[in-house]
């Protein structure tokens, strides 16, 4: 069995998708609109050009999103997406690519357990954990 993230990103999906792209490499596998669901009736007002669900491979890990219902009022809370880059000068690129609009919750560095560690939330408030296996 595998756990696959899904964020929801209430109507920054594009966004998210594109700065993902940019900085993590990422490649879309699928992508449907609002507008191309088979059952009009759920929804809501605007949304046709969002997205429903969107699946993105990093490395070799996938990512699903979504722009959800769209309030506008996206949380990430108790939880975090970690990177394991296979060395510090790629780990120090990530951690500073994530954090372009974003906020250092822990500055990168050597830790106790690893050769490099750093959190930050990116601009859509999804919180990055960088990690270099000692």
């Amino acid at each position: 069995m595998q756990i696959t993230p899904y964020l929801f990103l209430d109507g920054r999906c594009e966004e998210a998708i594109e700065f993902y792209k940019k900085t993590l490499s990422a490649k879309v596998v699928m992508l449907m609109r609002f507008k191309e669901a088979p059952d009009q009736s759920m929804i809501s007002p605007g949304a046709a050009d969002k997205i429903m669900h969107a699946s993105l491979t990093i490395g070799g890990s996938d990512l699903m999103l979504s722009d959800g219902r769209n309030s506008g009022h996206p949380e990430f809370k108790g939880s975090a997406l970690s990177l394991n880059p296979k060395d510090e000068a790629e780990a120090d690129r990530l951690f500073a690519a994530l954090g372009e609009g974003g906020q250092v919750q822990m500055p990168i560095g050597k830790t106790f357990f690893s050769r490099r560690f750093g959190m930050v939330a990116d601009k859509f408030g999804v919180s990055w954990m960088i990690n270099v296996a000692t």
